[in-house]
C-alpha cells in the first residue's frame, strides 16, 4: 500500500483534546470558532471530531477528542478513526497524543480498505509525520498488517492451500527468500497429520516452507496455521459457527505478515516459516472421530473431534520445525473458542515456560498495543491427553481447560527448540473500531516483531 506519509507546510493541524483540557485549548481559538465548537456541541469526548471553518471556509485546524491521561482505560488507536473522518488533504498532529508512534500507525492502519470484490476507496488523506517517529518502520509494519487483513478477509473460495501457497511464494520472492512445498505422496508420507485433516478437499493439502537470511544467525522458526476453511470436519460447526472460518487462515495470514516484517527489516535471523495449508471438508473420505493417525514425531494421536484440526497441522509442522533445534520457535494459529470465552476477542493467549521470553513478550505487547495475556501450561492438565487406544488424544472429553489443553498437545510436539512461544489467536475484529475495521486482523504479529526487533536488530 502507497505510504500514507508526507511532507508538507501546508498540512492541516490536528489538535488533540481531552476533557479535561477543552477549556485550555478553547482559549486559544477565536471567538467565532468557540461559538462554531458550542453550536457544534462539541465536548472533547473521546472519539469527537469537529472541523473548524477558516474566515475563507477552508478547515482551520481538527479537534479530535482523546481519553484524559488518567482515564482507567485509553485507546492509543483512537486516532486510527481520523482517516475515515477527515476531508481530503495533508494534515499534521499540531500537539501530542498518548503516544505519537501508535498514533501515526493507528493512522496509517485506519486507511485500510478491503475492496478486492466492491468499490472502497482509501481515504484520501497524508499525515505529515511526526517528529521522532521512523516512517519507514511505521510503513513495513502497516503494510504487514494489511497482508494479514488482506489474506484473512479473502474469502475461501479464492483463497485455498494452493492460492496461499502462492502468496507465500510471492512473499518469498520478494525478498530473495527460498520457497518448497510439499504435497501428495510425500505429504502423505512424511506429514501425515497435515494429510489426514485435508485428505477430504477436492484441494490439496501441503506443507509451505519458506527460508531467508544468513545461516550463521540465530534460528527463528515461525509456524502458523493454514486452514483456509473449517466445516468442523464430520464433527460438523453449525451454521452460525461455520460462518466466518474463512478466518481459521488467520494463523498462517498473521506468520507471513510477521515474516514480512522480519525480512524487510533485515533482522539478523535465519528464519524459517513453516505453514500447513489445508481446508478441513468433508466428504466420503473424511477423517473420523476414533480414527487414529501417526505423526511426524511418531506419536500416534486419536480424533476426539474432527474440529480440533488446528492443533493436529501445527503438531506435525512444529515436529518438523523442532527437528532443525531453533533457537526461538513460534506457532501462531486460530485455535480455541475457549480462548474467546476466556479473554474474548482481543486479547489473545500466550504459552511458554520461558519466563525471560514471556516477560519480554507481555512488555511488548503493552508498547505495541497488541494485547496478549499469559495462560500456564499447566503440568496437571497434560494427563487429559492420554488416550486409551493411542498415545494421546486430540480432544479430551470433558471440555474444560479447551485452550491450555491444546497448548499442551502442541507442546507434546516440541522438545529439541531453546525456547517456545505459542499464541492462541483469534484474527478477526467482530465489531470496528479506530485503526481496526470489521474483518481480518492482525493479531500478536506486532508485539512479536518488536520482540524479535529487540534481540536480533
Amino acid at each position: 500500500m502507497p505510504s500514507v506519509f508526507e511532507t508538507s507546510s501546508a498540512a492541516i493541524p490536528i489538535t488533540f483534546v481531552t476533557r479535561s483540557g477543552w477549556d485550555a485549548v478553547r482559549e486559544t481559538l477565536t471567538p467565532a470558532q468557540c461559538q462554531f465548537a458550542t453550536a457544534s456541541a462539541f465536548t472533547a469526548k473521546p472519539g469527537g471530531y469537529l472541523a473548524l471553518p477558516a474566515p475563507d471556509g477552508a478547515i482551520a485546524q481538527i479537534l479530535f477528542g482523546l481519553e484524559d491521561d488518567e482515564a482507567r482505560s485509553r485507546d492509543l488507536f483512537r486516532p486510527g478513526a481520523l482517516p475515515g473522518l477527515l476531508p481530503p488533504g495533508i494534515y499534521r498532529f499540531a500537539n501530542a497524543p498518548h503516544d505519537a508512534r501508535l498514533a501515526a500507525l493507528a493512522f496509517a492502519l485506519g486507511c485500510y480498505r478491503f475492496a478486492r470484490y466492491r468499490k472502497a476507496d482509501r481515504p484520501d488523506v497524508r499525515l505529515v509525520p511526526p517528529d521522532g517517529v521512523d516512517v519507514a518502520e511505521i510503513d513495513r509494519i502497516a503494510d504487514a498488517a494489511m497482508l494479514a487483513r488482506d489474506l484473512i478477509n479473502t474469502p475461501s473460495n479464492d483463497l485455498g492451500p494452493a492460492e496461499l501457497a502462492a502468496a507465500a511464494q510471492d512473499l518469498a520472492a520478494e525478498f530473495g527468500a527460498s520457497f518448497a512445498c510439499t504435497i501428495g505422496e510425500d505429504l502423505a508420507k512424511n506429514f501425515p497429520l497435515i494429510h489426514a485433516v485435508g485428505m477430504a478437499s477436492d484441494r490439496a493439502p501441503r506443507l509451505i516452507d519458506i527460508g531467508w537470511g544468513n545461516p550463521a544467525h540465530p534460528k527463528v522458526t515461525l509456524v502458523g496455521k493454514g486452514v483456509c476453511f473449517d466445516t468442523g470436519g464430520l464433527d460438523l460447526k453449525p451454521s452460525s459457527g461455520m460462518l466466518i472460518m474463512k478466518k481459521d487462515v488467520g494463523g498462517a495470514a498473521n506468520v507471513l505478515a510477521l515474516a514480512r516484517m522480519v525480512m524487510d527489516a533485515k533482522l539478523k535471523v535465519r528464519l524459517r516459516v513453516l505453514i500447513p495449508a489445508v481446508e478441513n471438508a468433508v466428504a466420503g473420505n473424511a477423517f473420523r472421530p476414533l480414527d487414529i493417525f501417526s505423526s511426524r514425531k511418531g506419536i500416534t494421536v486419536e480424533i476426539g473431534n474432527t474440529d480440533a484440526e488446528g492443533r493436529l497441522v501445527l503438531a506435525d509442522a512444529l515436529a518438523l520445525a523442532d527437528e532443525d533445534k531453533p533457537d526461538l520457535l513460534i506457532d501462531l494459529g486460530t485455535l480455541t473458542g475457549a480462548a474467546r470465552v476466556a479473554l474474548g476477542p482481543d486479547l489473545p493467549p500466550f504459552y511458554t515456560n520461558d519466563e525471560t521470553l514471556a516477560a519480554d513478550v507481555a512488555r511488548c505487547a503493552v508498547k505495541e498495543n497488541d494485547p496478549l495475556w499469559r495462560m500456564p501450561l499447566w503440568p496437571a492438565y497434560d494427563a487429559w491427553l492420554d488416550s486409551k487406544t493411542a498415545t494421546i488424544t486430540n480432544a479430551p472429553s470433558g471440555g474444560f481447560a479447551g485452550s491450555i489443553i491444546c497448548a499442551l498437545f502442541l507442546q507434546r510436539f516440541v522438545e529439541q527448540a531453546k525456547s517456545w512461544l505459542h499464541v492462541d489467536i483469534y484474527g478477526w475484529t467482530p465489531s470496528a473500531k479506530p485503526a481496526r475495521p470489521e474483518g481480518g486482523e492482525c493479531q500478536a504479529a506486532r508485539a512479536i516483531y518488536a520482540l524479535l526487533s529487540e534481540r536480533y536488530a
